[in-house]
């Protein structure tokens, strides 16, 4: 019996005791289960970041001996250290030159944030035509939209290929950008968000002279916030963690994402577990800043339209 068996015999045992010393006070034991259960809940999602920054932090050589941290009586330079960190930054050979991590950074960075404002752009504004204007063949067009959501995305991956080929953008970030301009699921977002807003305030924008483009930009987006911060999230972290596009378009190594990056140092020849894991500590940052900053607008959005008014 380890230590985690133990431990949560004695918890189980804290409540059966609680349920006999107070049988009439219910609410106490039932309050303890449900921390209880609480409790077990947040250390079993926790559980896997706290052992990435252990694995981090340890040497290469004892990266395998140990669950978490080695015992304290073994700490050391030669046990804990940040060796891992420095090879990742240390730079990397390439036929290009030194080619350094944060570029690799940088490079997500970019692609992420770039497509996800062209997407939301377009989404936004095809949303807005769905829900706000009516004009012929929009069932047919909605239809054919909601069809092409049933076809996976590798099944196009070959055309789309081609396509890039013959403009001349393989090698580009205009392969990666371009193809997921328009998102189809995130048309339906904003359209089943935008219905909710009233016609009366877009008919007397129009009576006070705004444009279609005023109407949208200063008058219906700042009434979708909640459902803008959940597409940015949810299409951030899509194109963050893109791994077949940059793979199938990119070939210079200064160009890469770090999904890419990050698999290179688990190929055939190389296996770098620390430094692997090093750069997926880093990687998983910028996400985690963008979800605790629209954490709120992320939780309304994904309730927005649900309940039809």
């Amino acid at each position: 019996m380890n230590t985690v068996h133990t431990t949560l015999l004695v918890l189980g045992a804290l409540y059966v005791i609680l349920r006999w010393v107070f049988p009439r006070d219910r609410e106490l034991s039932s309050a303890y289960l449900r921390y209880l259960l609480l409790g077990i809940a947040a250390f079993l999602i926790l559980c896997p970041f706290v052992w990435l920054i252990c694995a981090v932090l340890k040497d290469k050589d004892v990266l395998m001996q140990y669950t978490f941290l080695p015992p304290l009586t073994e700490w050391s330079s030669e046990t804990l250290n940040f060796n891992n960190f420095l090879t990742l930054f240390a730079g990397e050979e390439t036929v290009e030159g030194v080619v350094y991590f944060w570029e690799y950074v940088i490079n997500s960075l970019f692609l992420a944030s770039a497509s996800t404002s062209i997407s939301l752009l377009f989404a936004s504004m095809g949303g807005y035509a769905l829900s706000k204007y009516e004009f012929q063949g929009k069932k047919a067009v909605m239809g054919f939209m909601v069809g092409s959501m049933m076809f996976p995305a590798m099944l196009f991956l070959a055309p789309v290929y081609k396509m890039i080929y013959n403009f001349g953008w393989m090698d580009t970030y205009l392969a990666l950008l371009i193809p997921g301009a328009c998102s189809v699921f995130g048309m339906f977002l904003f359209r089943q968000a935008m219905t909710a807003v009233p016609d009366s305030l877009i008919e007397a924008a129009r009576i006070d002279g705004a444009s279609e483009f005023g109407i949208y930009f200063g008058v219906v987006m700042p009434l979708v916030r909640p459902m803008t911060g959940a597409f940015c999230l949810i299409t951030f972290l899509g194109n963050w963690n893109n791994f077949i596009g940059p793979q199938v378009f990119i070939q210079t190594q200064s160009k890469l994402p770090l999904p890419v990056v990050l698999n290179q140092y688990m190929g055939v020849y190389t296996q770098e577990y620390g430094v692997f894991l090093a750069g997926t500590l880093i990687a998983i940052i910028p996400p985690a800043v963008l979800f605790f900053a629209l954490q709120k607008e992320f939780v309304s959005g994904l309730t927005s339209g649900a309940v039809k008014g």
